[in-house]
């Protein structure tokens, strides 16, 4: 099979790897490898199983799971098939499983567990395309009687003794549909071909420097270009080892267990770690709190000079900050991390800022699904942080004439799936239109906003609600937030709070509430939000540009409409949920 695969590039992997650990799973509190020689063996099992069952070259397949190996096994199964692989979002409803199932045409989905069977299950019947439902794991269906369901072990025995299953795919095949978040609309399956996503990985651990020796903790959804394509593909290209979070909650324990020295993420985990330290030193000793804040003072300092180009510091303060923060890093589980990067998403200046001074550069990645998740990167230490970053050097990017930032490349994605006219308007002579607006300066890239995001006042001034948002965000107890104000005399905004940050706020401070309600409800806590809004704005040189908001008094999960499925607030959505709320701020100024 050819390297020009990602089938192909795996078996390649696992010719010259066998015995080495590719991945890592806990079991009953015991971190388990898994060997590339396994790797490969439950790929072909995978494999064979479809096509003894009728799965053709061109089939689609979906996976409905958390991140879990069982993931890894199924997918790349089902592309040594020679099908096409598409991930559901776990916290996706029985409505959008059964949307992107009929979008797809899936004819196999794989399913994590009795709660995502049940989401399958309500589907199905309006999917006539579907013909078998494979479970992982079969824990509280030992009495399942469906002809269409079946175990992953079941199913396996379906292709014991198959010879040859792989199918030869030409590299520019299509491999995955990654469906986008629905931040602005429905779900498109962005289409991704073998030489889309090998041309990107190989370019990037290049760029990025990540290589065989590299620990990553696997987390995040697999249906998200981040964790699909710079996760899972750039590891097995590299010979990264991939070690699986035994669960959402379980992510903090692990890190610390693991120590990897490679973590992506989008920016609201990077803020969750944050706020982490923060809480955690206001809940310190005063000879703690004020070693941190004299430590993370130098720390800055030391930041600043390195953006501006000058690298010394003294060494009473590089003794300090190596004593004091180098303890906060082992605490996080990132005291050997080598590469963080932070993508998928805005990110704040000041966020990137606080990560060096804590000694963990991250680099800022611009990307979107469409173009297999980097098309720009900036160092944490380069000199101009309010841009996303320096293009890729194996790809194009130009500003259209209304600023439209525009990339070509050979990781640019073939289009959406059954969506022929969404695809005519996005992709022009090669040319992705991002949707997003900017400009390049001495050869970096810089984001001014979204067209969906660029709020136009009463006064006719344009207002990026973007670079807003994402400083409000840093606050530890703004999880997230979203701005309106077009056609009208000034912002406002609504607020998404952490919840256990401001819970730990309000009990450390004596504030009374009974539930989440009352909680966002308190005096005190709307003072809070306010004040930190207020610092936010501050930071930007605009204090008092927001003149009015309100707290989300419902306590979002990640299946609310609200919310995409990497807990973005979708501002149409929250615009048309929340509208009497909007219209109550400027009625009432």
């Amino acid at each position: 099979m050819s390297a020009e695969t990602v089938p192909g590039m795996v078996l390649e992997r696992v010719a010259a790897n066998g015995p080495r650990a590719v991945l890592r799973e806990k079991q009953r509190g015991i971190w388990k490898s898994v060997s590339w020689a396994d790797l490969g063996a439950r790929m072909r099992g995978v494999a064979a199983a479809l096509r003894a069952g009728g799965f053709a070259p061109g089939d689609v397949a979906c996976v409905l799971a958390e991140t879990r190996p069982e993931w890894v096994y199924a997918d790349l199964g089902i592309l040594a098939a020679g099908g096409v692989s598409a991930g559901i979002y776990p916290t996706s409803g029985p409505e959008l499983v059964a949307d992107i199932l009929r979008d797809c045409g899936a004819r196999i989905l794989f399913v994590e567990n009795e709660e995502q069977l049940d989401k399958a299950l309500q589907a199905r019947a309006t999917c006539p395309a579907l013909r078998r439902i494979v479970i992982f794991d079969m824990k509280g269906l030992r009495d399942l009687d469906d002809p269409m369901c079946e175990s992953l072990v079941a199913f396996l025995a379906r292709g014991e003794g198959q010879e040859a299953p792989f199918h030869e795919a030409d590299p520019g095949d299509l491999a995955v549909l990654i469906y986008t978040a629905g931040t602005t609309g429905a779900p498109k399956g962005a289409m991704l071909s073998h030489r889309n996503i090998l041309s990107q990985v190989e370019h990037a651990a290049r760029l990025l420097g990540q290589h065989a020796g590299d620990e990553r903790l696997s987390f995040m959804p697999m249906c998200h270009v981040m964790e699909r394509v710079l996760g899972l593909y750039l590891a097995l290209y590299t010979g990264t080892v991939s070690n699986y979070a035994e669960s959402p909650d379980s992510v903090q324990e692990n890190l610390r267990e693991v120590r990897p020295t490679v973590l992506k993420a989008p920016p609201h985990v990077w803020e969750r770690f944050h706020a982490r330290v923060q809480l955690a030193n206001g809940a310190a000793t005063f000879v703690q709190r004020m070693l941190f804040r004299a430590a993370i003072g130098a720390g800055l300092r030391a930041a600043d000079r390195r953006l501006a180009g000058r690298r010394r510091s003294g060494i009473g303060a590089l003794l300090l900050r190596r004593l004091v923060l180098g303890n906060v890093r082992r605490e996080l589980g990132l005291d050997r991390l080598r590469i963080g990067l932070i993508g998928a998403a805005p990110s704040s200046a000041e966020l990137i800022r606080w990560f060096m001074a804590l000694g963990i550069d991250l680099i800022e990645i611009y990307g979107q699904t469409e173009c297999a998740g980097l098309a720009a990167a900036m160092p944490a230490d380069a000199p101009r942080l309010n841009a996303v970053g320096r293009p890729v050097p194996y790809g194009e990017v130009a500003i259209a004439a209304d600023g439209e930032v525009l990339l070509r490349g050979p990781h640019v994605f073939m289009g959406y799936w059954n969506r022929p006219e969404e695809t005519a308007r996005v992709l022009r002579d090669g040319w992705l239109r991002t949707g997003d607006l900017g400009r390049l300066v001495d050869g970096y890239l810089q984001i001014t906003g979204r067209r969906h995001d660029v709020l136009r006042t009463a006064t006719g001034q344009e207002v990026p609600a973007a670079e807003i948002e994402k400083e409000l965000k840093i606050s530890p107890y703004i999880a997230d937030a979203v701005l309106f104000g077009d056609g009208r005399a000034f912002l406002s905004c609504l607020v998404m709070i952490d919840h256990d940050a401001v819970e730990a706020w309000a009990n450390a401070h004596n504030v009374a509430f009974t539930n989440f309600r009352t909680l966002v409800r308190a005096d005190e806590v709307r003072r809070l939000i306010g004040a930190e809004i207020e610092r936010a704005l501050a930071r930007l040189g605009q204090p008092g540009r927001i003149g009015s908001y309100r707290l989300i008094e419902q306590k979002l999960e990640p299946e609310d409409a609200e919310l995409t499925p990497v807990m973005r607030l979708r501002r149409g959505v929250v615009g048309e949920k929340y509208r009497t709320l909007i219209e109550e701020m400027y009625v009432e100024a």
